[in-house]
């Protein structure tokens, strides 16, 4: 089913509502998003990259929201993970995306059950420091991902993708359908969104190239991840630049505004949109010829990651120092950079050929 993961090197956005999903790709943070206070990850001892995976361990997922379709993909594949290593799953969590302080109490119920690794989203980057500083004092093995903490509350941070990657993969999914020629515009989330502009910056670098020579930037607009504003810049960029080939939405409430406003104008199929979509909220503009292709990365192997990562921790495999690596079984060998962060990879890339292989 994930046959279509560009693998190695990817960032959702979240909720029963797409904008709920929303808020925790453009929420969640990436290496480059902050830059955590607290110099390297929390760690002890000495990794033994050859000891043994050990067995019947319990594993608990804390995600920011339960009963989220994006969580509950990416729970998913770390139940299947944790499984086929022979130890135990368990899931607990807010059912709200916003209730930090049930998120706390989580990490304390789970440290009180005596667990042996958790994965966390953290909601704040800060709140959680203080219950999760206690959980790796009492031995359990902490892991971060979608949304990170600060370095030294964990061991180990998951991240769903590198700003670089999410940067540069949209602007070359652009070109590929403008055929590298035209005016292109950006529909970002706030003017202030430290991820946004951060993937911006290298969206920029990458027009750098001499291949791109045709192309021209010539609009950043901001919808700030809200469906009618963003629906209004589309609308506006269109107006302003009537010669504009493409869009550039690195936003799931921005991206399917555009294509919601493309999809009922003159333009659909000759402006072409891309950008960090979930299959759920862009399956209709995908099957109806508004969007040729848009990324994002997949959650079930964000999970997967975070699960096999808990498992090599509280194994010994690994500590979470930079430059340890292990390998997280058919997805390949990792290895643990600055500040103790894991990059998935490589986002994946959603089209009419696999989009309905994925549901979140």
């Amino acid at each position: 089913m994930r046959t279509a993961s560009l693998r190695r090197t990817c960032a959702a956005l979240a909720a029963v509502t797409s904008f709920a999903l929303a808020a925790t790709a453009c929420g969640g943070t990436t290496k480059e998003d902050v830059k955590n206070e607290g110099g390297a990850a929390a760690s002890a001892g000495k990794a033994d990259p050859d000891a043994a995976t050990k067995k019947g361990l319990t594993v608990g997922f804390l995600p920011k929201q339960v009963n989220n379709p994006y969580f509950t993909s990416a729970d998913k594949g770390g139940e299947k993970a944790v499984k086929e290593l022979g130890s135990t799953f368990k899931e607990v969590g807010p059912t709200s995306a916003t209730d930090t302080a049930g998120q706390v109490s989580y990490v304390n119920t789970l440290t009180q059950q005596q667990v042996d690794a958790m994965a966390v989203s953290a909601q704040d980057p800060g709140a959680l420091c203080t219950a999760l500083k206690q959980a790796m004092r009492n031995g359990i093995k902490v892991v971060t991902y979608d949304s990170d903490t600060k370095a030294d509350c964990r061991n180990a941070f998951v991240s769903q993708a590198s700003a670089e990657d999410l940067g540069r993969t949209e602007v070359q999914l652009l070109a590929e359908q403008i055929g590298h020629k035209g005016d292109i515009a950006i529909l970002s989330a706030a003017q202030t969104a430290t991820n946004q502009n951060t993937w911006i910056e290298f969206m920029k670098d990458e027009l750098k190239d001499p291949k791109y020579k045709d192309m021209k930037l010539v609009k950043v607009a901001y919808g700030n991840d809200d469906a009618q504003q963003s629906f209004q810049q589309t609308q506006g960029l269109l107006q302003e630049y009537p010669n504009l080939k493409g869009i550039i939405s690195p936003t799931t409430v921005g991206i399917k505004a555009a294509a919601q406003y493309l999809s009922g104008s003159k333009y659909k199929g000759k402006v072409k949109l891309t950008g960090l979509g979930t299959p759920n909220d862009m399956r209709t503009y995908v099957k109806n010829g508004t969007v040729e292709a848009f990324e994002l990365w997949d959650p079930a192997k964000l999970g997967e990651l975070a699960a096999r990562t808990a498992v090599a921790l509280a194994s010994g495999q690994i500590t979470g120092q930079e430059g340890e690596t292990f390998t997280a079984g058919a997805m390949g060998e990792y290895t643990i950079g600055e500040d103790g962060v894991i990059n998935l990879g490589r986002p994946t890339v959603f089209n009419a050929g696999n989009i309905d292989d994925f549901d979140f």
